[in-house]
């Protein structure tokens, strides 16, 4: 009974899937990949760290997201000025009740876009690691939960350092993930502009799921089955980052976690009900390529974070899951 249960809910959750992805494809055309991963980062309760150029579509992808999925949506635009109280929140005296009230911050919402996040101070980044680890806020001593679920999504401009804060890496290590959507082809180009000439695609953004099914849904994925086999192979790629002579700072344990939650999510959206290797191997540059510090030998080299990652994943040997239940059944 618990299994036919359990294969309905993958199946409800590969059916609104489809639908979500078809919905932001509205508003972000040919960029499947990048909404799917994206979706898959929410179904693993992370947050998502855009590094993109400007105009290329992410505050339009976070707004797609939040009109289809039905969540409450905030955006703060990070400048200079920025104060730790614009996204925590803060308290004002009541002269009636001689108390002090808590005033929300922006960070009071399902679904937050905090763009531009390397252009304000780094304690106003700082502001955000409470909520993003433990969806709460403390203001004065005083904690105060935020709505559940809790989505951060920040973006950040690659090119061009004047006015910037870089993140620190312990921010860095709260996104599960690190995206770039990329300039559209030429074809894509010009199904934009036609898209756009008469209508706003956000305002066709139908509402596909709600708040509470996504907490369904990332309850549901402790449910997907993972092999000894793939965690070990999964903690062997993190370990080979450490031990790499060309890197400072490896992927730390969270990093570790954060690959087998999202590798559990894509095997959700690929209809199965446990993760293989493939899976790893999907998620593994997202994941772990921010969390990954390079020594000043590896710049000289022309080592990039990513191109040592997919050497990583090139040297360390996969658990051929499919040859060892043959040879179980036989």
């Amino acid at each position: 009974m618990k299994v036919h249960k359990r294969k309905e809910r993958n199946q409800m959750v590969i059916e609104k899937s489809e639908q979500i992805i078809r919905e932001v494809g509205k508003v972000l055309v040919g960029k499947d990949d990048v909404v799917e991963k994206v979706l898959m980062t929410i179904y693993a309760g992370g947050h998502i760290l855009l590094e993109d150029y400007p105009g290329v579509g992410k505050t339009t992808l976070a707004l797609g997201f939040a009109r289809t999925l039905g969540l409450d949506y905030k955006r703060i635009q990070f400048t200079s000025d920025t104060m730790p109280s614009d996204i925590t929140g803060f308290s004002v005296y009541n002269k009636e009740t001689g108390g002090f009230d808590y005033k929300a911050g922006a960070v009071d919402c399902q679904l937050f876009l905090g763009d531009e996040i390397n252009r304000t101070s780094p304690k106003t980044q700082s502001a955000l690691l409470e909520v993003m680890e433990e969806g709460s806020v403390t203001v004065d001593g005083i904690t105060h939960k935020m709505q559940q679920p809790f989505i951060c999504i920040a973006t950040q401009n690659p090119v061009g350092s004047v006015g910037t804060q870089p993140l620190p890496d312990s921010q860095l290590d709260r996104f599960m993930v690190r995206l770039s959507i990329g300039y559209p082809n030429t074809q894509e180009q010009v199904d934009i502009i036609k898209q756009r000439q008469y209508n706003n695609p956000l305002d066709s953004i139908q509402k596909v799921i709600s708040a509470d099914d996504i907490l369904e849904i990332q309850n549901f994925m402790s449910s997907i089955k993972m092999t000894d086999e793939v965690l070990l192979y999964m903690t062997r790629l993190c370990e080979a980052t450490r031990d790499s002579s060309l890197v400072e700072l490896g992927v730390s344990p969270r990093g570790v976690i954060a690959l087998s939650q999202m590798s559990r999510a894509r095997a959700v959206l690929k209809e199965r009900t446990y993760v293989i290797p493939e899976d790893v191997q999907n998620v593994f540059l997202d994941v772990c390529a921010h969390r990954v510090i390079l020594k000043p030998q590896a710049r000289i080299e022309g080592v990039t974070a990513r191109s040592l990652l997919t050497g990583i994943l090139n040297q360390v040997e996969p658990p051929r899951l499919g040859t060892r239940r043959k040879e179980r059944k036989k």
